[in-house]
């Protein structure tokens, strides 16, 4: 049945929020001590108890009545109100890299490549030591 036709769908609501909470189901469903594959029924069904349904919003972080009254729209609407509210490139600030990320890139590629050179150092020696060792013999 598709939950386009369903605006009350309860379980794609708690699938949305979940989703823009970053969580995914596996995180959801050790924090209701029960499994992925119960998650999974759960945002696949169109109702779902009120006792149950209590316990997903406090694993989510919200209220019973966020979950009931979620809308896409809504949230749409949210983010642009939100969005337009902020003057000026104020809210772009927020977003925007104070570094160029290729140099971070850069930095982070040359500091692993100095690890990568001590620790192929590192076995070269062992291997010294272990050939010596042998030597010895």
């Amino acid at each position: 049945m598709s939950t386009l036709t369903k605006p009350n769908h309860i379980g794609r609501k708690i699938s949305r929020i979940r989703e823009l909470r970053d969580m995914k189901q596996e995180a959801l469903a050790q924090a209701l001590g029960i499994s992925q594959q119960t998650i999974s029924t759960i945002e696949n069904s169109e109702t779902i108890e009120e006792d149950r349904l209590s316990e997903i919003a406090k694993a989510l972080g919200v209220t019973v009545e966020a979950i009931k009254n979620f809308s896409e729209d809504g949230m749409i609407n949210y983010f642009n109100t939100f969005n337009d509210a902020v003057s000026g490139n104020n809210f772009n600030h927020y977003n925007t890299c104070t570094f160029n990320p290729l140099d971070k890139l850069m930095e982070t590629v040359e500091e692993n490549k100095k690890l990568y050179e001590r620790l192929l150092q590192s076995e070269k020696d062992k291997i010294e030591y272990l050939e010596k060792l042998l030597k010895d013999k």
